[in-house]
């Protein structure tokens, strides 16, 4: 699994998000994803909107995955 895979496919499915993914080792990454669609959405809510454009990659080719989750108004 590779960086730009996994932007990919949550850019793919978050509509209008955009995506920075970093991992060097191929199972352990961390990404900051910016989406209007988590106005007003919980902390939990949001990641597992990101969880769910992963699905089955999620505890398999994707060990880890570190989330930071805003709106584009809490990115600045």
């Amino acid at each position: 699994m590779d960086a730009e895979t996994i932007r990919n496919l949550i850019e793919t499915g978050l509509p209008g998000a955009r995506a920075d993914v970093q991992g060097d080792d191929g199972v352990h990454f961390e990404a900051t994803v910016v989406c209007e669609a988590f106005a007003g959405k919980m902390p939990l809510a949001r990641h597992r909107m990101v969880y769910a454009t992963l699905g089955d990659l999620m505890g398999g080719a994707i060990h880890a995955l570190a989330l930071k989750t805003v709106t584009p108004g809490e990115a600045g």
